[in-house]
């Protein structure tokens, strides 16, 4: 089953499991379909808030109690989390905020921030503001790609009468380049020579 039919099948609770699982692409997927008037965009965009507070908090539990044994076997995982310890030493709370939004950091992100010394009521309430930040981001992004795909379609429709004729156009030079270049050919081709006879 792809993305698209589960978020049409499932709707708000696909958007809750897509979140709290994966990432940007359901909610895009759903805010795609709230501009098609499959779901609304204020209930797509809460369901992505909802996914990504709770699926980021169990992350940061898993990651206190469970991290250094899961990073023991998994060295890649090791260099990325202490690369997060000092990019979230640098930038401090300003870090949690956004880490969300870097590809690929989601989850070896939150295990670092979980190792780190930051409080869990800390932790709770910046990730409550980014996940909201981040819900209404990627819902309204949705919603905006929809929006852009009706124009671009409305525009082609205006259009396609005479994106027909040119192509038809293109089609009958193309064909007649071929025909000229084709007898042009045949013109300059030497006739076969006579035969040469021996000691000539």
């Amino acid at each position: 089953m792809t993305m698209e039919q589960l978020v049409a099948q499932f709707g708000y609770l696909a958007v809750l499991a897509g979140t709290f699982f994966e990432g940007e692409t359901v909610p895009v997927l759903a805010g795609f379909a709230a501009h098609q008037g499959l779901l609304r965009l204020d209930l797509v965009m809460l369901c992505a808030f909802v996914g990504s507070f709770t699926g980021d908090q169990v992350w940061f539990w898993m990651g206190r109690r469970y991290g250094k044994a899961w990073l023991g076997k998994h060295p890649k995982s090791a260099a990325a989390s202490a690369r997060v310890g000092r990019m979230l030493d640098r930038w401090g709370d300003g870090f949690v905020l956004v880490c969300r939004f870097l590809y690929g950091l989601r989850t070896v992100g939150l295990i670092g921030i979980a190792l780190s010394s930051i409080p869990p009521l800390r932790f709770a309430l910046l990730n409550m503001v980014s996940a909201a930040v981040w819900a209404v981001t990627v819902g309204g992004l949705g919603y905006l790609f929809g929006q852009a795909i009706q124009g671009m379609m409305g525009e082609i429709k205006q259009w396609e009468h005479r994106i027909l004729v040119a192509a038809a156009i293109a089609v009958v030079v193309y064909g007649l380049h071929r025909l000229v270049r084709a007898r042009l050919k045949r013109k300059e081709a030497p006739e076969d020579a006579p035969p040469q006879t021996p000691g000539a």
